[in-house]
């Protein structure tokens, strides 16, 4: 993301509950200039509580109950951090998410609600489900009803979350005959007047669930649990629902608690005044109250406001929560019960206005603002041509098009140097260096993703493609940084970030990062000057011979599912799993390649420039099947929709390619960050290889490149 004004404060928001999520909005619509936002989140979405017993139920998609952070993110101009908090230092002020450097902050807040993992219980870790996190519940629910026959299920917490999870679930099987046991130490639904109480447990018994009172759960057994009176109660589905407790690592920050929950006051700052606390992993110190969805929807404004005084300065305003809510319960099917003080009713009336509220709230998240390219009223002839109507993608996306890059390193003057050898159409040279064969190669790219780590473990597989292509072992890497305008710590942080994720990612290749340049500019780029080191002759363009199988080791699309990214219009999930292909090392696939006749790595030109520029190097042509090229999830979808990446005009431009008017034609010219290896290799080496790459056609007599 561009930006102009100097970064000088880093917020850190830890966790996409209810009350991030809200505050995700509101700082999308007012932003506080200066202020790096991070989201940190173990995935891609937040469900939303309120709608988990209807999807449960079957009423509500995965879809409709979850939250996308990254689009959210993107609205808020947010990096988000696809991971889990595991500690939190105060003193040095880092969170630790594992497998990355220390986050640091200037302000955090944590919104990482509750869990239901009960460590205490004899073989729930392995053979439970806990309700909380409710998106690795969801998943395994989903898993559950799409193959259970004859289901049996057990709950244990007899308390509303457990009644309600209880119903949804007889009703989602109700065609399969479950049985479906709630369990409980003491009275189910104690919690609940008379009249409240009743309408529940009818409810219950209505959809055959069986209520199993005061039993002491001992065991967790993989077909079903052991209560202490020496009963077995049969379960192929076990859930714990009761017992909801802090996440181990909140309550070992060394913050105040109160029963390992982050003790806040009406500020919702916790006993570190630059540490916020929401949702269910807090505890309202001045005004106590249940853990209940409805506190931390009306929490957000508070912290957002709280947020921004604290990060630049004015008064506080103090979160006073109401006394008593209007609870609306779901009785499996669309049927909803509402108490509040002491009074219950209960009808399909009151489950549509359940599911106007949720979808009311979750709707806030629908339809963010795209980001749009703003033009002066007056400009040069061609400046709306060359601008485009949408923004300019990043990595490969951003580069230029072959033709003008051929163009002009075709004019280069030759070199006399014996120890340069120049390899016709590839991005590296092969020196001599005292009898040492050795690959140079450079890269850059700037930023698809505002996330540091992500950014540079992309960058450095990028740029050590050219090394891996043509057979060569990394060596060396300099880093050539830009860095958007901050302040000297904040320069540091990032910095730190960069250059600790490149020496790894390099050391884990074979290589070692030896140094580099930086500057500061408006947005991030990376590049890497890398060397690697030949013992036979380098795998180049030239040498593909008619019958040569041809092998991809990753699916295509990524220049779409990124330029769906900056407008809002990719799926969170797809979005991630794209960044983990362009993340990819392979260094081990590379190895496997070393029979290869032709090889290349798939990056801006796309798949079809790129084996056009084989094709051509080795006089031959080339035939593909559509169908057996692998595409990134989410890809085709996109590019039925009409999403293409910027450089796409340029690289469906390139000649002597034929294809159908299709989209999934479209995405042969996609351009690719990180993309894979494209190579022409025997029958008898392809045979061998099948289980590791992607049979995608063969090399023909001829010239050209045909998809069919």
């Amino acid at each position: 993301m561009k930006q102009t004004i100097p970064f000088t404060r880093d917020l850190v928001l830890i966790g996409g509950g209810h009350t991030h999520a809200l505050v995700l909005r509101k700082w999308g619509m007012n932003p506080l200039p200066g202020v790096r936002l991070t989201v940190i989140n173990p995935g891609p979405t937040a469900p939303y509580s309120g709608m988990l017993p209807g999807f449960v139920a079957g009423h509500y998609t995965r879809d409709e109950l979850d939250i996308d952070l990254v689009k959210l993110a993107r609205f808020a101009g947010a990096r988000l951090i696809s991971g889990k908090a595991v500690a939190m230092d105060p003193q040095a002020k880092t969170i630790t998410v594992p497998g990355r450097p220390p986050v640091a902050y200037d302000v955090a807040a944590i919104d990482v609600g509750i869990t239901s993992e009960m460590p205490k219980l004899a073989g729930f870790a392995t053979h439970g489900i806990p309700a909380k996190p409710l998106g690795t519940f969801a998943t395994k629910w989903d898993q559950f009803r799409a193959t259970a026959s004859a289901p049996k299920i057990a709950v244990i917490g007899g308390g509303v979350a457990g009644a309600e999870l209880a119903m949804a679930m007889a009703h989602a099987l109700r065609d399969r005959a479950p049985k479906v046991s709630l369990i409980d130490r003491g009275r189910v639904l104690d919690g609940f007047n008379g009249p409240a109480r009743s309408r529940l447990l009818a409810a219950l018994d209505g959809l055959g669930v069986t209520s199993v009172e005061n039993a002491d759960v001992v065991e967790v057994l993989a077909d079903g649990l052991r209560l202490a009176d020496g009963r077995i109660i049969t379960s192929g589905f076990t859930t714990g629902a009761a017992g909801a407790r802090p996440h181990d690592w909140v309550a070992q920050i060394g913050l105040e608690t109160h029963d390992g929950f982050l003790t806040v006051g009406p500020s919702l700052q916790t006993s570190d005044l630059d540490v916020f606390a929401v949702g269910d992993c807090a505890h309202l110190r001045h005004d106590p109250r249940p853990k209940a969805g409805v506190f931390a929807v009306r929490e957000a404004p508070f912290l957002y406001d709280n947020l921004r005084a604290r990060l630049a300065g004015g008064p506080m305003r103090p979160f006073r929560p109401q006394k008593d809510y209007l609870k609306l319960i779901s009785l499996g099917g669309k049927v909803a019960l509402a108490e509040k003080l002491g009074t219950a009713r209960k009808g399909a009336l009151l489950w549509k206005w359940k599911d106007h509220i949720d979808r009311t709230f979750m709707n806030q998240f629908e339809g963010l603002p795209q980001m749009e390219v703003d033009l002066p009223l007056r400009t040069a002839f061609g400046v709306a041509d060359a601008v485009g109507s949408v923004p300019p993608c990043g990595g490969c996306g951003a580069k230029v098009g072959r033709d003008v890059l051929s163009g002009v390193l075709g004019d280069l003057p030759a070199t006399d140097r014996t120890d340069i050898r120049a390899l016709p159409g590839d991005d590296a040279a092969v020196l001599t260096v005292g009898g040492q064969r050795q690959v140079l190669t450079t890269d850059h790219l700037s930023a698809v993703t505002d996330d540091p780590v992500v950014m540079t473990r992309i960058a450095v597989t990028h740029a050590l493609g050219d090394i891996w292509a043509m057979g060569a072992k990394p060596q060396a890497a300099t880093l050539s940084l830009i860095v958007p305008r901050m302040t000297p710590d904040l320069q540091a942080r990032t910095l730190a970030e960069i250059t600790q994720t490149a020496a790894t990612c390099l050391q884990d290749a074979g290589a070692a990062l030896v140094g580099g340049h930086t500057t500061m500019g408006e947005t991030l780029t990376i590049g890497l000057s890398v060397t690697g080191l030949l013992d036979h002759d380098p795998i180049t363009l030239a040498g593909a011979k008619a019958g040569d199988v041809l092998v991809l080791t990753k699916p295509i699309g990524a220049g779409t599912l990124m330029a769906a990214e900056m407008r809002g219009l990719a799926r969170g999930d797809d979005v991630l799993a794209a960044l983990n292909h362009m993340m990819a090392p392979q260094g081990d696939i590379a190895a496997m390649l070393t029979q290869a006749n032709a090889m290349t790595d798939v990056t801006g030109f796309g798949l079809a420039g790129h084996l056009a520029g084989i094709c051509a190097a080795s006089g031959v042509g080339a035939r593909v099947n559509l169908d057996a090229v692998p595409l990134m999830d989410g890809a085709l979808a996109l590019a039925e929709a009409g999403v293409r990446s910027t450089l796409y005009p340029a690289n469906a431009d390139i000649p002597n390619i034929t294809a159908p008017d299709s989209a999934t034609a479209a995405l042969m010219y996609d351009p690719q960050t990180g993309g894979g290896l494209l190579a022409a290799v025997p029958q008898g080496v392809a045979a061998d290889l099948a289980e590791d790459v992607y049979v995608i056609g063969q090399i023909t007599e001829g010239a050209g490149v045909t998809f069919v």
